[in-house]
């Protein structure tokens, strides 16, 4: 990750969550959640306002609620009444069905178990830093969903995507719709300063490429940059560690050279894929642990600090050596990778 400048915001608001940029409808101060007064003080329901946010385990309601919120949420698409922010992050759009459509995969297939999400700060910006494994980045989604489903203030996880994300049609747009931006230190130094929670996975292909046989082996973490990121911003940094996504797609073998034909970083050979087929695509259903870390602050350290290469390899080992002691430690306590 290369070192960057920090590019000045252009106005004044706060910085503890996100901005948006689009249209915004304005309504009366007292209808802030949806709801508008009525006379007596009772309350009726805004049709146009977005459904709240679903909370974890909780039940959906009626079926003419559900109705009625899907309709008003069709209504705005097509109309247009939507935000973004400046990074083409559409919340609402990933609250009501991005994360919709991985929650099965998250909690009926992976069956992820989440420990440590205290960790992350209530506010103010923070850098996750997770191991990366599975061939397939599905590591990264169970993660998003992971802090979305489970935070108790609701943060929502901005992810540090490699180039090759946004080179793909179709799934670049869907990326920038979920809040995924390019793994570089301009954006993910924007990002911070806002007060968001930033996810990057320093192993970046060396992780989900490697070998069955090196599985939970963590590879290189770069040059620190993202360490650098975390000082400039002041912002904590949180060690991530994940435990199931290594067995999903057993790679025990890379077809190189068809990699250089179609400018991939590798093509996987698993022991169902080529040879079932579409069906070899399927992931194993294996049992997720994704255990948050004690955050590592980093307010304390002078503005020049992040130009410090051995404080730099410091931290950037510390951080690596909690992750890699974590997993060891789960992968222990594990009795089964399926169940």
């Amino acid at each position: 990750m290369a070192d960057a400048k920090v590019i000045p915001f252009d106005d004044d608001r706060p910085r503890g969550g996100t901005q948006r940029a689009g249209r915004r409808r304005s309504r009366p101060a007292d209808a802030a959640g949806g709801v508008t007064p009525l006379p007596g003080g009772r309350q009726a329901a805004d049709p146009d306002a977005p459904p709240p946010r679903r909370a974890a385990g909780a039940k959906a309601g009626g079926w003419e609620q559900r109705l009625a919120g899907g309709l008003a949420f069709l209504r705005r698409r097509i109309t247009g009444e939507y935000e973004v922010d400046e990074f083409g992050y559409d919340e609402e759009l990933t609250d009501q069905v991005l994360m919709s459509l991985l929650r099965p995969l998250y909690e009926k297939y992976f069956r992820v178990e989440v420990k440590g999400i205290e960790n992350i700060p209530s506010e103010g910006g923070a850098l996750v830093v997770a191991n990366h494994s599975g061939t397939l980045p599905l590591d990264g989604l169970m993660l998003q969903v992971a802090v979305h489903d489970n935070h108790p203030a609701g943060r929502h996880l901005r992810l540090l995507a490699a180039d090759l994300v946004f080179m793909l049609p179709v799934v670049s747009e869907i990326a920038r719709k979920a809040g995924h931006t390019l793994a570089c230190a301009e954006d993910a130094e924007r990002l911070l300063a806002r007060g968001e929670v930033v996810g990057v996975m320093p192993e970046g292909f060396k992780g989900i490429g490697k070998p069955f046989s090196e599985r939970y082996k963590l590879q290189r973490f770069g040059r620190g940059g993202f360490v650098s990121t975390a000082l400039r911003a002041g912002a904590p940094i949180v060690p991530c560690s994940i435990v199931g996504a290594e067995e999903i797609y057993p790679m025990i073998g890379n077809a190189k050279t068809l990699a250089r034909v179609l400018g991939v970083p590798y093509v996987p050979i698993t022991p169902t894929f080529p040879w079932l087929g579409p069906l070899g695509a399927v992931p194993l259903p294996t049992k997720w642990t994704i255990q948050f870390g004690e955050p590592i602050p980093t307010d304390g350290y002078a503005p020049e600090a992040a130009e410090d290469p051995m404080l730099m390899f410091n931290l950037t080992d510390q951080v690596r050596e909690q992750i890699q002691h974590t997993l060891y430690k789960l992968l222990v306590q594990r009795r089964s990778v399926f169940f």
